[in-house]
């Protein structure tokens, strides 16, 4: 069983790197990611130190990406922003899936009975509240904060999940496997954790993907109203506020996030198509 596991594992993963968009999104993911965990140990320059003298300099040697109006050099806080939306992204992403995953198992598995009414409803009402409007009904309780933005986003992507889940583990409740679990005396909660799960795992991933690039631009647009990571903490979001009044003097102010917010979110998304196609053979050659 094991060398079928690593056989299969071997061709999704030659399948994937035969993907252009996968290959694509790698990359441009990569660099982001890379930039990030490079930004614990170095920088050009301190990503809140000032230097008013040389504010809205454009990019040149001294300054790969140019300075902002505080003189402060952007490439730095770039890189420190990456790292900042990626930890709040993916830890939103990782609270959602961690909570909404065992309750959109949990509705299948009990499906028509209280349970399942009680958190289909529930999903229903989260999603009624759009993710910036929980942020600020947080923070009007808490405070603005790169926490806060995390429990607003992550909240928002429960549900999502939890839809998920329960969707496609209805479709295998049916399955023989699974019938042949029930009657050797498995209960739902195994069933779910040994059966269930492994074989929507793939679903799962794919969706995850996509939360994320939603969360990058969620954390952003947070950042950018003043509801999530506060200064001096660099955010892409943050610096895109700040630099809408000084479009005209110095662009470079507000194109550096922004192409940084878009190449993410791109790359993201491509990793997520590519993914698709490689856990999906049928779409694969439809596209093809």
């Amino acid at each position: 069983m094991s060398e079928i596991g690593f056989a299969r594992g071997d061709n999704l993963w030659s399948t994937a790197l035969r993907s252009r968009s996968f290959m694509i999104g790698a990359v441009l993911t990569s660099i982001f990611v890379l930039a990030a965990l490079i930004s614990f140990v170095w920088t050009p320059y301190g990503a809140a130190a000032q230097d008013i003298p040389n504010k809205l300099r454009p990019p040149s040697t001294a300054h790969w990406l140019g300075t902002d109006h505080f003189g402060r050099d952007t490439l730095s806080m770039i890189m420190v922003g990456a790292r900042t939306s990626i930890a709040v992204a993916l830890i939103a992403v990782g609270l959602g899936a961690l909570v909404g995953t065992p309750l959109g198992l949990a509705a299948a598995a009990r499906r028509g009975s209280l349970l399942d009414e009680v958190i289909m409803r529930g999903n229903d009402l989260v999603f009624a509240f759009p993710a910036l409007l929980i942020a600020i009904l947080i923070t009007a309780v808490f405070g603005p904060g790169a926490v806060n933005a995390i429990i607003a986003i992550g909240i928002f992507n429960i549900p999502v999940f939890a839809r998920l889940s329960r969707g496609a583990a209805l479709s295998l409740w049916q399955r023989e496997f699974i019938m042949a679990a029930r009657v050797s005396g498995k209960g739902a909660i195994r069933i779910s954790a040994e059966h269930i799960l492994p074989n929507i795992l793939n679903t799962l991933i794919v969706q995850a993907t996509i939360q994320f690039s939603l969360g990058i631009l969620a954390e952003a647009a947070l950042a950018y109203v003043g509801l999530g990571t506060q200064p001096p903490t660099p955010s892409w979001g943050k610096m895109l506020s700040d630099a809408q009044t000084m479009i005209s003097l110095a662009p470079h102010v507000a194109l550096v996030p922004g192409l940084a917010i878009v190449l993410t979110v791109l790359g993201v998304n491509l990793m997520g198509d590519g993914l698709r196609d490689v856990f999906d053979p049928q779409l694969r050659r439809s596209r093809g």
